[in-house]
C-alpha cells in the first residue's frame, strides 16, 4: 500500500481541509533526512554530495534537474539554480531527470495548493501550509505539477551548490594546508589566490564528499548572480534541434515488442465481449489480451510494431457495456443546474456578511450571470506511451511522465513488486499540461508487459484514444450576483460553483482504496481566493457527481473561474458606471504587486486612448500559482468576425529567474487559453465523446495567433510560477473585449459556438 494511503488511514486529508491531528507521529521520520537515491547506481570514480549533483575524477558535473521537461524550459532554469551557486557554467554540466524517489517530492505544489490565498500571509493561513509541508515530506510525492518547480528548488538546488561548493573547497584547504576562508572558486575549479595553485571538482570531489561545512553556507545576494536573473542558453536545444532520440515515443530496446489499447470509449463502462479472430490473423500480431484497471476495460493488440498493432486494433469486434454517467452534456450540465439549484456546498473565505447585504438592499442595483465552460482535452502533441519491461524480480518503466512515483504506485499495484525493485526512466515528454501526472498509459504498458515477461514493450496511443477517454479539465457552471451602491461601486458579491471534483476524481484512480472526502478548492480556485477587496464577499463550491474522468488540466479551477470571476468584475463595473481597469486598480489597492501589472499593461496598451471604430480593449486580472497577472486584449472586427489583434501581459513572480523562458511560458499559457477559448470543447452524445483529433479539438494556428507583449515585474514579496497563470486572464479578457465591442456578454465557451474568428 502507498504511503498516502497508510497516512491518510491514521487521520491525514489531502487537500483542502486543515492537516493537524496526528502529525506528532511521523515527526521522527519528518525529521530524518531522506536517502541519496544517485549513491545507487554511481559510475566508476564518480561522488555524489546530495541527491541533486555527481561529480567524476576527470570533472564531468551532472546535475540533476527532477521535474519533468515538457518543453517550459525547467531542465535549463533547474540547473542554473545549483550551477550558480557551485560556480560553474551550464554548458560545463550535463543535466539529468533522475530517478524516481521520495528525495524529490515535491512540497511547493502541496503547501502551496493550500485552501487559503496565496496573499494570505496570517497566522492560521501560515500554520496550515506548514503541516502541510510535513505532510508533503511523509508521503513524498515527485509529480511535476502546479507551477511549483522553481518554488520547490529555489532554495534546495541553490544550497545544494553551495554546500557542495564549500565541501570542496575545505577539501583543497585540507590539501594545502591553507584557511579555507583564503580560497575561491571559479568555473569548476577551486583557486588559492595567494599561491596560484589550483585543482578541479573532480580532483578533490571523493576527499570532499567526507567534509561537510559546520553551518549551512551563505546564499549569494542577488546582486552577484551571474547565471540567474538572466536569459541562458536551453539545455535541451541541440538534442531537439538536431531530432535526437529523447522523448517516449523513441524508446528502443533489444526485442522490443509494440503495443496499442483500445479501451471502453463510455466512461466508467465494463466491456461485454470481444473477438480477437480477426486481429490475430493478420500479420505480425503478437497477441490480444483484455485489459482490467483503474483507468477503464479494453483491449491491448500487441505486434512486432505500432502500425500493425494499430490495424489490428481497428479489426477488433469489441461490444462495450455503456458508463454510468449521463449520455449528452446537456443531461450533464442539468446536473450543473441541480447542483446550484440545492443546498449551499463548501466556502472557504468570507468578507462580511454578504446575505445581509442583500437583504437590506433597497434600492441598490442587483446584477446577476450564468457562465458556462465545457470539458476540455489537454491534446498534447506527443501521444500517451509508455515503455515496460517486467520480470520476476523488477519492472522497469520509460515513459514522459509528470509522476514518476505515481507511476511506481502504479508498478507496485500490478506487480507486487516494492519501489526499491521498480525502475522509472523519464523521458522528456512531447507536451503536458498536466495530463501526463496521470499514469493510465503506464498502467497499460506494465499489464501488458507482465503477460510477456522478460519482453519490453512500447505501448503507444492513437490520437482518438487519447482525446476520447480524457481525463479532461472539468465542465462547470456558476452563478453570481453582486450589489452596487449609489457612488456605483460593489457593496456585495456572492458566487456559487459546481462542477465535479478534480482532487476526488484524479485520486479515485490513483489510489483505488483510498477514500476521498472534504472540500476541493481546486474546484473554486481562481474566484475565493482573489484579493479583491469587497465589503461583503462570499464564493462557494459544490461537487457534481458524475463519472466522467477529471483531472488536472493547465491552471486546474483558475482556467475556468478567472473567465467567470473577472467576466462578472468586468459586468459589476460597467453597471456602476466604472471604468473596468479603474476599477480594479481601487478594489486592489492593498496590494502592490496587483496595482503594478494593472498599471503596466494600462500604459502599454494605451488604454485611457479611444480606440478607433470597430476595435476594442478588454481586462482581467488574476493572481495564480504566486504569480500576479493582468492581460489587455485587443480585437477588431472584420466583416462580421473577431479578430484577436493583440495582447499585452504583465506579469509578477517576485524574481524573474530567466527572463526568456518566463516569457515564453506566458506566451505559451495565452496561445493555450485563446485556444481553448474560442474553439476547444469536449461535448457527450450516447454516453461518447463527441470529438477524436485535431480537427474538432483544435488549437490555434499561427495565422491565428495575436501580438503578444509580455513585461516582467518584480514587485511581489513571494516567489511564483511561469507554467500555468499566463493561461487564466486571456479568456474573460477576450469575452470583455467583446461586449466592449458589440455591447452582448458572452458567458459560455467556446466563444467561437456564437461568434465567428479569423
Amino acid at each position: 500500500m502507498s504511503k498516502l494511503g497508510t497516512l491518510t488511514r491514521r487521520g491525514f486529508l489531502f487537500g483542502a481541509v486543515a492537516l493537524t491531528g496526528g502529525v506528532a507521529f511521523g515527526y521522527y521520520r519528518y525529521a530524518s533526512p531522506l536517502p541519496n537515491p544517485l549513491n545507487e547506481e554511481l559510475a566508476e570514480g564518480e561522488v555524489t554530495f546530495n541527491p541533486y549533483l555527481k561529480i567524476t575524477p576527470d570533472n564531468r558535473i551532472t546535475i540533476i534537474t527532477p521535474r519533468a521537461e515538457m518543453g517550459q524550459g525547467v531542465q535549463t532554469t533547474l540547473a542554473a539554480l545549483l550551477a550558480e551557486e557551485l560556480d560553474v557554467s551550464l554548458d560545463q554540466v550535463t543535466t539529468e531527470h533522475g530517478p524516481a524517489a521520495p528525495a524529490y517530492f515535491n512540497a511547493a505544489a502541496m503547501t502551496d495548493g493550500a485552501p487559503v490565498p496565496k496573499f494570505d500571509d496570517g497566522v492560521i493561513a501560515e500554520t496550515l501550509r506548514g503541516t502541510i509541508g510535513v505532510v508533503a515530506k511523509l508521503v513524498s510525492i515527485q509529480f511535476t505539477g502546479g507551477s511549483s518547480s522553481m518554488i520547490d528548488h529555489f532554495e534546495k538546488l541553490r544550497h545544494a551548490g553551495a554546500q557542495a561548493r564549500e565541501s570542496l573547497k575545505l577539501a583543497a584547504a585540507a590539501r594545502w594546508n591553507v584557511g579555507v576562508e583564503t580560497l575561491r572558486t571559479k568555473g569548476g575549479r577551486v583557486i588559492d589566490p595567494k599561491s596560484d595553485r589550483s585543482a578541479s571538482y573532480g580532483e578533490l570531489a571523493n576527499e570532499a564528499i567526507t567534509l561537510a561545512p559546520s553551518a549551512a553556507p551563505a546564499l549569494k545576494p542577488k546582486s552577484d548572480w551571474k547565471l540567474l536573473g538572466k536569459p541562458q542558453p536551453r539545455t535541451d536545444m541541440t538534442a531537439k534541434v538536431t531530432g535526437a532520440p529523447i522523448f517516449g515515443v523513441d524508446v528502443v530496446l533489444p526485442d522490443m515488442l509494440y503495443a496499442t489499447v483500445r479501451m471502453n470509449p463510455s466512461p466508467g463502462g465494463k466491456m461485454k465481449r470481444f473477438d480477437p479472430q480477426a486481429a490475430k490473423s493478420m500479420p505480425g500480431v503478437r497477441d490480444v489480451i483484455a485489459i482490467d484497471s483503474p483507468y477503464g476495460q479494453g483491449v491491448a493488440v500487441i505486434a512486432n510494431n505500432t502500425w500493425r498493432a494499430f490495424q489490428a486494433a481497428d479489426a477488433l469486434d469489441i461490444e462495450w457495456e455503456a458508463g454510468p454517467i449521463p449520455a449528452t452534456s446537456a443531461e450533464m450540465e442539468t446536473l450543473h443546474t441541480a447542483a446550484l439549484d440545492g443546498p449551499q456546498g463548501f466556502s472557504l473565505r468570507t468578507l462580511g456578511d454578504p446575505d445581509l447585504a442583500f437583504a437590506d438592499a433597497n434600492q441598490a442595483l442587483v446584477v446577476d450571470a450564468e457562465y458556462d465552460v465545457p470539458f476540455l482535452s489537454h491534446a498534447a502533441m506527443e501521444p500517451m506511451n509508455a515503455t515496460a519491461l517486467v520480470t520476476a524480480d523488477k519492472v522497469e518503466v520509460w515513459a514522459p511522465n509528470q509522476g514518476p512515483t505515481l507511476v511506481q504506485v502504479v508498478a507496485e499495484r500490478i506487480t507486487g513488486l516494492p519501489p526499491e525493485k521498480i525502475k522509472v526512466h523519464t523521458t522528456f515528454l512531447g507536451g503536458g499540461f498536466g495530463r501526463r501526472i496521470e499514469p493510465d498509459y503506464a498502467d497499460y504498458a506494465i499489464r501488458i508487459a507482465s503477460r510477456l515477461k522478460g519482453l519490453p514493450v512500447k505501448v503507444t496511443w492513437t490520437r482518438e484514444e487519447d482525446i476520447r477517454h480524457g481525463p479532461y479539465r472539468p465542465m462547470a457552471k456558476s452563478r453570481y450576483k453582486g450589489l452596487i451602491d449609489k457612488d456605483g461601486m460593489p457593496k456585495a458579491m456572492l458566487g456559487s460553483i459546481a462542477s465535479p471534483s478534480v482532487v476526488t476524481s484524479a485520486l479515485g484512480r490513483y489510489y483505488p482504496d483510498l477514500p476521498i472526502g472534504g472540500p476541493d478548492n481546486t474546484l473554486i480556485d481562481g474566484a475565493y481566493n482573489q484579493p479583491y477587496e469587497i465589503e461583503n464577499y462570499r464564493v462557494d463550491g459544490r461537487k457534481v457527481a458524475l463519472a466522467v474522468p477529471v483531472g488536472f488540466w493547465r491552471s486546474v479551477g483558475f482556467s475556468y473561474n478567472t473567465f467567470m470571476h473577472e467576466s462578472f468584475i468586468d459586468e459589476l463595473a460597467h453597471a456602476g458606471g466604472k471604468d473596468p481597469l479603474q476599477l480594479r486598480k481601487t478594489l486592489l489597492s492593498k496590494h502592490p504587486a496587483a496595482i503594478g501589472v494593472l498599471e503596466k499593461v494600462e500604459a502599454l496598451s494605451g488604454w485611457n486612448t479611444p480606440m478607433p471604430p470597430g476595435r476594442a480593449r478588454g481586462v482581467a486580472f488574476a493572481l495564480s500559482f504566486g504569480t500576479w497577472v493582468a492581460q489587455v486584449v485587443e480585437i477588431e472586427e472584420r466583416e462580421g468576425a473577431i479578430k484577436v489583434a493583440r495582447v499585452i501581459c504583465a506579469a509578477d513572480p517576485g524574481t524573474v529567474l530567466d527572463p526568456k523562458i518566463f516569457e515564453a511560458q506566458m506566451m505559451s499559457g495565452i496561445v493555450f487559453g485563446l485556444s481553448a477559448a474560442i474553439k476547444q470543447q469536449i461535448g457527450f452524445a450516447d454516453g461518447v465523446v463527441e470529438q477524436s483529433n485535431y480537427h474538432d479539438h483544435d488549437a490555434l494556428r499561427m495565422i491565428e495567433c495575436p501580438q503578444i507583449e509580455i513585461a516582467l515585474l518584480e514587485n511581489s514579496p513571494f516567489l511564483g510560477g511561469a507554467g500555468e497563470p499566463g493561461t487564466p486572464p486571456v479568456a474573460p479578457a477576450l469575452a470583455n473585449a467583446i461586449f466592449a465591442l458589440t455591447c452582448k456578454r458572452h458567458r459560455r465557451l467556446p466563444l467561437a459556438t456564437d461568434l465567428s474568428f479569423v
